[in-house]
């Protein structure tokens, strides 16, 4: 233990676990999405084994490349970007719901090159997720107006404006197709909140709107929210009553129960994999029998392939994750910096949190992916854009802006890898106002005041007052 509070006291220790921790997820997401792919992949697309984790290491390259321009950048230039950010967030998601309902009531597939597909957008070749976005965007914009209010978020009316107004429409923009997105964004609203150390009866009454706004969305499945349809049973209300009253596995395939299949498969590949599982790769359930192995379920496959130990290996970078954005909060002196990483840090670890309880049976299923890991490239090249601006907030913790600054890196290495942070406690000097213009400068008018004055009655005026007065 004192080894271990020795390395965590050393100046840079937030910025190496971040790198760490995000980094070995990141390799670890690469080697899953291989091993649940590969066979699938070798056998539908002319023997290509590679084909889908090729795709994902070049949206991983794609989000180092972020990781590295985020990681340069000052806080104001991240204060600056967060309006344009939610704009470009909240138009993504009205286009993808108009393209969504067009489809829906009139059977209009495209507008040009546009088209729409539950949660994805898609232009020609291009695809986006929207909604990752919308997280990165929330997470700016958000620290931004809290950092800003200050001291009045005491007052309902400074919370109710503009912040709520805009959390709704996203929660709403967003749940309608998504909710187990919008829940994400729910951890992220509270993160955000408990940094800005907003009363506990704020927590309360938004706690009540959020249950209500859920039980709202579950019940517009029916109307064909997300995946439903209007003349089939609600599936997002099926898949909480399957949590709360699980059935047993074989009444669950003799009567082809619907929104079970997927617990039930989920299980079998954690029973299967025990305490070291049946090896890496070797996992066989992933073929076909458990659906999104690559993408909602692969921790369902890190079990099965990798066992207990795995499990907790990745649950252990997640807390790490966790623990290491939470010390930035806690240590940088920037309202925004501090607001933005406890944002972040309940994005990341919330989704992962959805993600692992669906999949084990501790929490309903809701079809998020398991950040880093699971396949995606939306989502993968905004987390690693989050994580960069993470990085940039660690170099700027003072004790490791001060280290920094005390054994400088070459300038090369500041050009390719990042600048210097500003030191802690560094203010600009306010600028001397310039003399009024007149006939008179008022130096010279100051000097005749001072000739007309007895050199008594000066010298009596310049003893006068305290010591820290005259000092002055």
């Amino acid at each position: 233990m004192a080894a271990l509070r020795g390395l965590l006291a050393r100046p840079l220790a937030s910025y190496y676990l971040l790198l760490s921790s995000a980094g070995l997820l990141l390799l670890i997401g690469l080697t899953m999405v291989f091993s649940a792919t590969s066979v699938k992949d070798f056998a539908t697309k002319n023997g290509d084994a590679a084909a889908s984790v090729t795709k994902q290491a070049v949206f991983a390259v794609i989000g180092v490349v972020a990781f590295w321009a985020c990681q340069r950048l000052p806080a104001r230039s991240f204060r600056a970007l967060s309006r344009p950010a939610l704009g470009v967030a909240v138009a993504l998601l009205l286009l993808l719901n108009l393209l969504v309902a067009l489809e829906a009531l009139f059977r209009v597939e495209s507008i040009g090159p546009l088209s729409a597909e539950l949660l994805w957008l898609y232009l020609g070749p291009i695809s986006i997720q929207p909604v990752e976005v919308a997280k990165f965007a929330l997470v700016l914009w958000g620290a931004h107006v809290l950092a800003r209010k200050g001291a009045a978020l005491g007052w309902w009316k400074e919370l109710a404006t503009p912040l709520f107004p805009v959390v709704g429409l996203l929660f709403v923009l967003v749940g309608y197709n998504d909710l187990g997105s919008m829940l994400c964004l729910l951890a992220l609203v509270v993160g955000l909140l408990w940094a800005a150390g907003v009363r506990m009866r704020v927590f309360a009454a938004l706690s009540a709107v959020g249950l209500l706004g859920v039980g709202l969305l579950v019940a517009a499945a029916s109307l064909g929210a997300g995946s439903g349809s209007r003349d089939a049973d609600n599936y997002r209300l099926g898949r909480l009553t399957m949590w709360l009253d699980p059935p047993d596995p074989k009444t669950c395939f003799e009567l082809d129960l619907p929104n079970c299949y997927q617990i039930i498969q989920a299980r079998y590949a954690i029973e299967q994999g025990g305490w070291f599982g049946v090896g890496l790769g070797k996992g066989s359930l992933k073929w076909n029998w458990l659906p999104e192995a690559h993408n909602d379920f692969i921790f369902a496959v890190i079990a099965e392939e990798l066992g207990v130990v795995g499990c907790v290996v990745v649950l252990t970078l997640f807390a790490v994750l966790a623990f290491t954005g939470l010390r930035i909060a806690r240590r940088v002196e920037d309202p925004f910096r501090r607001l933005a990483a406890a944002g972040v840090s309940a994005w990341l670890v919330g989704q992962a949190v959805i993600n692992v309880g669906g999949v084990t049976g501790l929490l309903p299923l809701t079809g998020v992916p398991l950040p880093f890991i699971s396949d995606g490239g939306s989502a993968l090249v905004v987390t690693l854009a989050a994580i960069g601006m993470l990085a940039s907030f660690a170099r700027a913790e003072p004790d490791a802006a001060r280290a920094l600054h005390a054994r400088p890196p070459a300038r090369w290495v500041r050009l390719v890898w990042a600048p210097l942070p500003p030191l802690p406690g560094r203010r600009r000097r306010p600028v001397t106002p310039p003399a009024a213009r007149g006939s008179v400068p008022r130096s010279r008018a100051r000097r005749s005041d001072e000739k007309a004055e007895s050199p008594g009655a000066r010298q009596a005026r310049g003893r006068g007052g305290t010591a820290s007065e005259r000092r002055r």
